[in-house]
């Protein structure tokens, strides 16, 4: 008796690959890193939540919920955008336009100065930035199907968290010798005015333009000879005829499509559906660490600029080759076991950190850089779990799915980092009780392994289709 033919994945269907492909797809993590470690983590969000914007608690929360608002917008813009690309075939196309989007957003945070008046200015680009840099990470997420094959997509997966680690460091090392480090930095520049963190941000929107541009010029789209529909569009066009619902209507047609898709991987793969939420989940408290720990550093540990820049530039490093080894451990032993022992030891260390807040910067060191050890390895082995399941032509709708499942989610972080200040602040009756919210970023962290326990290993999983 015949089998049924299992139905091929992205990874397994033929493709011209080579290691000039995968170092170009690698770049984009490379170029686009200043906005990550520099303006998320380890410098611009430092500066927004210093003195001169303000009561440390009052900035903290201001950017607890700037980062949740742009989770939210990631989380209505995903979908639409995500099958957008996936309809025309213009990956690579709509990837560029965004990425230099952001780097005209990176240097556009030049112009805030350190005045409480320009706090809302300097959240706000930082919000929008976020919305764009997760909107065009789905469309380079699509893009590893096609330079990685079934048997290395861990490792290549690690390479690319890797290189975004390492370049996170080259670039953060760069701005504080130039700059933040000396009295009188390349070209004149110091500290008044907070002229060396600008002058920085204008560094990291150059360095955006000018590193990816290996990405666009080795990788090539295959656009669609013709551009499919939105299925069930036609229902809605015709409802109404006025101009702003013909706008309206591939919207609505949109998100009608994502309803259809989630209710199919409900019946096909239930356990898909499963990881998406776990990862949506641990993927957020990811984020919050992130957004959070260089803020934590400064607030709670008393850290200034200059030891939260070394810090980060240490922290990319051990977080750059544990990634990259990790990677190579990922096609070992599955990415579903990197993923649980992380999470495991994250939960941990974020608990050390909250409990130990009175044992100097010493704490942080030590209990900081073991959370950047398994960081990484987390994120790339969620990106290479959901990687192996994609089904030939499908893996922008699937990794928009996975962007939008994460953001619809995204305020968790933030507002969970923000609530636990203020709960630390009713319990203690301290100003001060930033550490508190280590332990809102570690309970998402918790949720997401959780639910992860259940989940079946990736080739478990009934394929998709």
């Amino acid at each position: 008796m015949t089998q049924p033919a299992t139905p091929a994945t992205a990874l397994s269907a033929p493709k011209q690959t080579s290691w000039q492909k995968i170092v170009s797809w690698a770049m984009w993590d490379w170029g686009t890193q200043p906005f990550n470690t520099v303006i998320t983590t380890f410098v611009f969000s430092v500066y927004m939540t210093s003195a001169a914007f303000g009561d440390t608690n009052f900035t903290s929360q201001a950017l607890s919920l700037a980062t949740m608002l742009g989770g939210l917008a990631v989380a209505v813009a995903a979908p639409v955008l995500g099958q957008t690309v996936d309809r025309n075939g213009r990956t690579v196309g709509v990837l560029r336009s965004m990425t230099w989007l952001l780097a005209t957003i990176s240097a556009a945070l030049f112009f805030v100065k350190p005045d409480p008046a320009y706090l809302w200015l300097g959240l706000g680009l930082l919000a929008v930035g976020s919305v764009i840099s997760e909107v065009a990470g789905v469309n380079y997420n699509s893009l590893l199907v096609k330079v990685a094959g079934s048997a290395n997509v861990g490792r290549v997966s690690g390479f690319g968290w890797g290189m975004g680690y390492l370049g996170g460091i080259v670039v953060l090392l760069l701005i504080y010798f130039l700059f933040i480090q000396p009295e009188v930095g390349l070209f004149g520049v110091s500290g008044a005015e907070a002229m060396d963190i600008r002058v920085s941000m204008a560094v990291c929107g150059l360095w955006t333009l000018l590193f990816t541009i290996p990405t666009f010029v080795n990788l090539r789209d295959s656009p669609h000879p013709h551009r499919r529909p939105i299925p069930g569009i036609e229902r809605w066009q015709g409802r109404r005829p006025e101009l702003v619902w013909r706008w309206l209507a591939p919207v609505v047609a949109s998100y009608g499509e994502l309803a259809d898709t989630i209710r199919r991987l409900w019946r096909v793969s239930t356990h898909t559906v499963y990881f998406l939420l776990a990862s949506a989940l641990f993927r957020d408290g990811l984020a919050g660490v992130f957004a959070f720990g260089a803020v934590i550093a400064a607030g709670t540990f008393g850290f200034t600029s200059a030891e939260v820049i070394i810090f980060g530039a240490v922290a990319n490093i051990v977080a750059g080759v544990s990634t990259i080894a990790f990677g190579l451990l990922d096609d070992r032993i599955g990415p579903k076991r990197v993923i649980m022992v992380s999470l495991t030891t994250l939960v941990a260390m974020g608990v050390v950190i909250f409990w130990l807040h009175e044992g100097g910067k010493q704490v942080f060191w030590v209990a900081g850089l073991i959370m950047c050890l398994f960081v990484g390895p987390a994120q790339s082995a969620s990106r290479s779990f959901l990687a192996r399941l994609i089904p030939a032509g499908k893996s922008g709708e699937v990794f928009g799915l996975y962007a939008t499942t994460g953001r619809v989610v995204s305020f968790l972080s933030p507002a969970f980092f923000g609530l636990a200040i203020g709960l630390g602040a009713a319990v203690t009756g301290d100003t001060n009780t930033q550490y508190w919210g280590i332990l809102g970023v570690a309970l998402v962290l918790l949720a997401g392994l959780v639910v992860m326990i259940p989940v079946k290993e990736h080739h478990e999983h009934t394929p998709l289709r």
